[in-house]
């Protein structure tokens, strides 16, 4: 059962309550330069993300706040650290959220005039707390940043601005140790009703960073805590939807095509690892809100009741395959046939 929560609108986005888990990522483009910012939030927005944010760090960036509005639909995030300036001058031009770590903007005068500047004009505040800022009395306090540290540095940063009778918060709390964030997230969701943003930081390139990211996303996921999640790697922002995407489709919170495949053994007579790589990059593209299951598996031994699970799927046998629809056998297939047919049937469902 997911945590009840109460719920926070981004512009057009609305996270909480009973909404889906939103998808965000962060353009790595100078945000000063128009050009390569809105072409990035262009693909961003191509490959399926919900929210964008972007590193404001200047007058130059947030003269280039209305612009990139005009780009994209999506909300945007300006991301601020140390000049609270930047903050008051993005709600200005029309930002659609703030994320601010309130340790590292000075002190509680200019905590209070975001969070004025930001309650005016009904823009939400995200609080994120990273295990590489904490705050040194916390630090000495847990000896290091662990779970319990994270947590208590993130409800911390939502009483500072609660203070100043503002509660339109988001709260992200992140380790580049999914153990540590998982711990964090459990402690948090158990003693407030904001929303909580999920996501491993500084969790590596693409290989690494997206099974870190699976395991502190994904487990508290399964336990119905999370509300928007960011896969942070250090690679493409393109890539980190990708990623998102598969861990909300492979827990099913989330429409899109889930490929099911067996791991080949001496019985497979297709060659299967190079099909299924097709099949996978076809359906990262294909954006539906149906959950449709893709199997494509390489024996008679467990394909043909894999298949059977499965919206479409395949059995392979010796340079050919049996075809199943719905969980029904419905003929053979040639091998060099499979991914055309696959494609076919996949865009059968969706169109359905």
């Amino acid at each position: 059962m997911r945590r009840e929560c109460r719920e926070v609108r981004i512009g057009n986005v609305a996270i909480g309550g009973k909404n889906r888990i939103a998808v965000q990522s962060m353009t790595n483009t100078d945000t000063a330069d128009r050009e390569s910012t809105s072409a990035q939030l262009t693909l961003l927005a191509a490959a399926g993300c919900d929210i964008a944010r972007m590193t404001v760090n200047g007058m130059e960036a947030v003269r280039n706040i209305p612009y990139y509005k005009t780009v994209t639909d999506m909300p945007l995030v300006a991301d601020i650290h140390f000049d609270y300036r930047m903050a008051i001058e993005s709600v200005a031009a029309g930002i659609d959220k703030i994320r601010i770590n309130p340790g590292n903007i000075g002190d509680s005068s200019r905590v209070k005039a975001v969070a004025d500047c930001c309650r005016r004009a009904g823009v939400p505040i995200r609080v994120g707390v990273n295990g590489g800022s904490l705050d040194t009395d916390i630090l000495q306090k847990y000896g290091a940043p662990t779970g319990e540290a994270l947590a208590e540095a993130g409800l911390r940063a939502a009483a500072m601005l609660e203070r100043y009778d503002f509660d339109d918060i988001v709260i992200s709390v992140k380790s580049s140790d999914p153990v540590r964030m998982i711990r964090a997230g459990e402690i948090i969701a158990a003693r407030c009703d904001y929303p909580l943003h999920l996501g491993v930081t500084e969790a590596g390139g693409e290989q690494m960073g997206t099974v870190r990211n699976d395991i502190g996303i994904g487990s508290l996921l399964a336990h119905g805590i999370g509300d928007t999640v960011r896969v942070s790697l250090t690679a493409d922002p393109v890539r980190e939807i990708f990623a998102a995407r598969r861990i909300l489709r492979a827990l099913g919170l989330e429409g899109g095509v889930n490929v099911v495949s067996c791991p080949t053994c001496g019985r497979t007579r297709i060659d299967l690892i190079p099909l299924v790589r097709r099949v996978e990059k076809l359906c990262e593209g294909i954006h539906t809100d149906k959950r449709i299951t893709v199997a494509v598996m390489g024996c008679i031994v467990n394909g043909p009741g894999e298949a059977r699970e499965a919206d479409v799927g395949i059995a392979g046998g010796n340079g050919e395959a049996l075809l199943f629809r719905h969980g029904e056998p419905v003929g053979k297939i040639r091998e060099e046939d499979i991914e055309a047919v696959l494609t076919s049937e996949i865009k059968r469902i969706v169109n359905e």
